[in-house]
């Protein structure tokens, strides 16, 4: 059962870290790896050639796919739906900036576990309503809320989206992933059930939501502590 794996073409992931690390222009760093990712694999240059344009023409909508949706969220924006999100949420007087955190993770999760992964996301779920709702939570208790929390808050939203996509759509049977680990072990001779993969999914998206409630019980302590102390 041994075989030789070549881990060079993973140089490409080397290339785009570095790339982006630098700030280098994302199409040129996308290019680098994909050619560094090509040599390595051994593959000529037509071919290479090929595989890139075979990607682009079937992606080569994607950007209209993408800027569409932004657009409508933009125009949303200018019209006060960040304002609503904040003034809704501060009609709750028992709502905090942790616990409403804690209702979109668990939405996030249970969402991604069936599959459904753009029900969220950053630019059309935190940043319009997730971040101003867990803003205007904080506001309807210290109205006197810093720069340095809403920061924080900001990022704990946009992690929370994270935290709920990545441990939820393990869960889900038809995730690219787990199609990837049941061939990569039918590859080796295993057989498993993707069903199962899934299932096993389970308790570590259990345990995610548990310890991230956690943290977000612990935010909202820092909140408070933080403006007792007129700090950030």
């Amino acid at each position: 059962m041994n075989h030789t794996v070549n881990l060079w073409p993973l140089l490409g992931v080397a290339v785009i870290v570095l790339g982006f690390a630098l700030r280098a222009h994302p199409v040129l760093v996308v290019i680098a790896a994909c050619a560094v990712t090509g040599f390595a694999a051994s593959m000529d240059v037509e071919h290479l050639l090929a595989v890139l344009g075979a990607a682009f023409i079937k992606t080569r909508n994607l950007p209209l796919i993408l800027l569409l949706p932004l657009a409508a969220i933009g125009l949303l924006e200018r019209y006060g739906l960040k304002e609503h999100a904040q003034a809704s949420i501060a009609r709750i007087k028992s709502a905090t900036t942790g616990r409403l955190l804690i209702v979109y993770l668990a939405i996030r999760e249970i969402t991604a576990a069936f599959g459904l992964t753009s029900i969220g996301g950053h630019p059309n779920m935190v940043r319009p309503l997730i971040a101003p709702m867990a803003e205007g939570a904080a506001e309807n208790r210290y109205p006197a809320l810093t720069d340095a929390l809403r920061h924080r808050i900001r990022a704990m939203s946009a992690a929370i989206d994270n935290v709920g996509l990545f441990f939820g759509e393990d869960v889900f049977v038809a995730f690219g992933a787990i199609v990837l680990m049941q061939t990569i072990l039918r590859g080796e001779g295993l057989e498993v059930d993707p069903l199962h993969i899934a299932l096993w999914g389970i308790p570590t998206a259990v345990t995610a939501f548990v310890i991230h409630s956690w943290r977000l019980h612990r935010l909202d302590a820092h909140i408070a502590r933080a403006m007792m102390k007129g700090q950030p």
